[in-house]
C-alpha cells in the first residue's frame, strides 16, 4: 500500500515523494508563526521532516495505541463560530492558495491514481467538516471561449485545522479522471478530466483558485458528542469521513469530546486502492468501543451470493444493527459516485420490506429528523 499518511497518528502533513515522514506535531508556538507559513520552516532531522517550534506529540502508531495520546491544534477561535462559513469567495472572486504536497494514496494494482492535495490557505478560507471548496483549473473554458473554466467541487478531508494543524491548510482527495477509447484500449488526452489531471499534476508552490467553502447537508452535528454516524462512502468519498474521524479521535478539541460511535464503510476497488486505511485502522486499535470499520472490496471479494462484494452487500449484512441504530438517532451518511446510491436504496428498501417496514415512510421520518445526509457526484 502506497499511503503512509497513517503511519503517524499526528501526522503533520503527508510524506513526501521521497518517501520521507513528516513528524508529527502538537501546534506551532508563538504568535508569529500564525502569520508565516510553515511551508518555510521546515528542517531536516534524522531523514525526518519537522516544523521548527513545534512540541513532539505520539512518536509512533504503538505509542499512540497505548496513551490514546491526541494533537492540539490552534486557532481554537475556529470552535467559536455558530454558523459554518459560506461563500467566502465566490467563481467570480476567487482566492489564490498554494499547493502545499502532492501525494499519490493509493498502490500500484490500483485502477487510476488517487491523490491527497494540501493547500495552503493561509487561514483566510476557514471551513468547517463535510463542507467543500470549489477549485477552479487554469485555461480556458473549452465550451466557451474566451472564458475561464467552470468551478469544480471537491469534498474536504481534512478537519477545519488541516493536515498541519494549524488551521491555515485544507486537504482534498482526488482521483484523476482519464478516458480510454473503447476500440483502441488506449487513453484520451483529450478527454481527461482537467480538473482533476491539474490537480494531480501540481507541484509544491504552484498556485491555485479556490471559492467557498460551500455545503451544509455532510456537516457534522455536534450537539450530542455520544450520537452514533454511520459513514458509508466510495472511493475518494471517503473525503468527509477523514475529516469527521480526525476530528473525533486525532484532535484534542476541547469543545467537542466524542464519546458515541462512528462507523465506516468503505468500498473500492481492491485492497491497493483502499484510501487512508491506515489512519483508520489506528483508530480501530486505539477506540475500538467507538469506532467501526468495514471495509467492502469489489475485485477481492464476494458478497453472499457469490458476485463481487459492494458496500450495499456489506450494509445488508449488518442491517438488522444499522437499522436499530437509525430507530434510537443515528445519523448516516453517503459520499461518492451518484450511481453508488441507486444499489444502497434498493437494498435498505428490500431490508425494510423484510422487516414489515415502508422504507418510503422511514426514509422520510430519517429526513425530516435531519439524520440522513447525502453528497454524490
Amino acid at each position: 500500500m502506497a499511503s503512509a499518511l497513517g503511519a503517524q497518528v499526528a501526522a503533520v502533513a503527508p510524506i513526501g515523494s521521497d518517501g520521507r515522514h513528516y513528524r508529527s506535531c502538537s501546534s506551532l508556538k508563538g504568535n508569529n508563526s500564525r502569520n508565516k507559513s510553515w511551508t518555510g520552516k521546515l528542517a531536516w532531522e534524522n531523514k525526518t521532516l519537522q516544523p521548527r517550534h513545534t512540541k513532539v506529540f505520539c512518536m509512533s502508531v504503538q505509542q499512540a495505541s497505548k496513551s490514546k495520546c491526541k494533537v492540539a491544534i490552534k486557532p481554537l477561535e475556529l470552535e467559536n463560530t455558530k454558523e459554518p462559513p459560506l461563500n467566502l469567495y465566490k467563481p467570480k472572486g476567487p482566492y489564490t492558495a498554494s499547493i502545499v504536497s502532492v501525494e499519490r494514496i493509493v498502490g500500484p494494482k490500483a485502477p487510476g491514481e488517487t491523490c491527497h492535495i494540501v493547500i495552503d490557505h493561509g487561514g483566510n478560507v476557514p471551513y468547517w467538516e463535510g463542507q467543500s471548496y470549489g477549485v477552479i483549473p487554469p485555461g480556458e473554458n473549452p465550451k466557451k471561449p474566451g472564458a475561464p473554466n467552470t468551478v469544480r467541487l471537491y469534498s474536504i478531508a481534512s478537519t477545519r485545522y488541516g493536515d498541519s494543524f494549524d488551521g491555515r491548510t485544507a486537504s482534498l482527495c482526488v482521483r484523476r479522471a482519464v478516458y480510454y477509447d473503447p476500440e483502441t484500449g488506449k487513453e484520451d488526452p483529450s478527454k481527461k478530466g482537467i480538473c482533476s489531471n491539474f490537480l494531480c499534476d501540481s507541484k509544491p508552490g504552484d498556485k491555485i483558485q479556490i471559492t467557498g467553502p460551500s455545503g451544509k447537508i455532510m456537516l457534522l452535528p455536534e450537539d450530542d458528542p455520544n450520537a452514533t454516524h454511520i459513514m458509508i462512502g466510495t472511493g475518494t468519498g471517503v473525503a468527509p469521513f477523514r475529516g469527521y474521524l480526525r476530528r473525533m479521535f486525532m484532535e484534542d478539541v476541547p469543545s467537542f469530546k466524542f464519546g458515541g460511535l462512528a462507523w465506516l464503510f468503505l468500498g473500492v476497488a481492491n485492497t491497493d486502492s483502499l484510501l487512508y486505511d491506515e489512519e483508520f485502522t489506528n483508530y480501530l486499535q486505539q477506540y475500538p468501543e467507538n469506532f467501526r470499520y468495514d471495509k467492502a472490496l469489489s475485485r477481492e471479494q464476494k458478497n453472499k451470493s457469490g458476485g463481487k462484494m459492494y458496500v450495499q452487500d456489506r450494509i445488508e449484512e449488518y442491517s438488522d444493527e444499522i437499522f436499530k441504530l437509525l430507530d434510537d438517532g443515528a445519523h448516516i451518511y453517503f459520499c461518492g459516485l451518484k450511481g453508488m446510491m441507486l444499489g444502497i436504496q434498493d437494498t435498505l428498501k428490500r431490508v425494510a420490506e423484510q422487516r414489515g417496514e415502508s422504507w418510503d415512510q422511514k426514509l422520510s421520518q430519517l429526513k425530516k429528523n435531519k439524520q440522513w445526509h447525502v453528497e454524490v457526484y
